[in-house]
């Protein structure tokens, strides 16, 4: 039996970190991304973070952050890991991974399957890979759309050698068969375990964290 790692991603208060933690997920993400309504400071991630139980993994997502916004978010956040949701390149993939010494999630956005090509290219540089809905062309925001893509595209392929995440429209009533369908061992979530924009729901969270870890095999 397979294991299911569930992330939780935008967490704002101390009470999502509760939650999360409670409800057996693997991963807690921060956003570092102004136009986000779950974009939270430094001093705000720092003191989530601290509060952070052993063992859960601590994800800091930007969106194109400069070595001076990195150097800034990690000097003061116990992170365990970076999330790249922007436009780096394999390059800056690579760049960042050495600098900070931690590992690095690289999200890749999906619309059709002439995107699945771009996968290659950053599981070369990255520890782990993040499969996401492209966003569409006139959003804000690079993820947390709430928006999913094909899953049909993954269904039955080879799939790749570093461990890979699935996001994108995911909520408590199709993470189960989401993972049926791309056979994901990992999945992340942000909007879709929301009572509002940014405002995260803990039932929501538990009945999510649940139907995933329901769905190994």
């Amino acid at each position: 039996m397979t294991e299911i790692r569930v992330k939780i991603c935008g967490l704002s208060a101390p009470q999502d970190v509760v939650a999360v933690a409670g409800a057996g997920a693997a991963y807690a993400g921060f956003v570092f991304f102004p136009k986000s309504p779950r974009n939270v400071s430094i001093e705000q991630a720092a003191a989530l973070a601290v509060e952070a139980p052993v063992g859960l993994c601590k994800v800091a997502l930007t969106v194109n952050a400069t070595d001076a916004e990195l150097d800034a978010i990690t000097d003061a956040v116990p992170l365990d890991m970076l999330q790249l949701h922007g436009k780096e390149s394999p390059q800056r993939v690579a760049e960042v991974r050495a600098r900070y010494g931690l590992p690095v999630m690289k999200a890749v956005g999906i619309a059709d399957a002439a995107d699945l090509s771009q996968i290659a290219l950053y599981e070369q540089v990255a520890d782990q890979l993040l499969i996401d809905a492209k966003p569409p062309k006139e959003a804000a925001l690079p993820g947390g759309n709430g928006l999913a893509f094909d899953w049909r595209l993954l269904a039955g392929r080879k799939y790749w050698q570093k461990p890979w995440m699935l996001a994108g429209g995911l909520t408590p009533d199709n993470v189960a068969e989401a993972i049926r369908m791309t056979g994901a061992r990992q999945v992340d979530v942000s909007s879709g375990v929301e009572s509002a924009p940014g405002q995260k729901d803990a039932a929501l969270i538990e009945r999510f964290t649940v139907a995933a870890l329901a769905a190994r095999g």
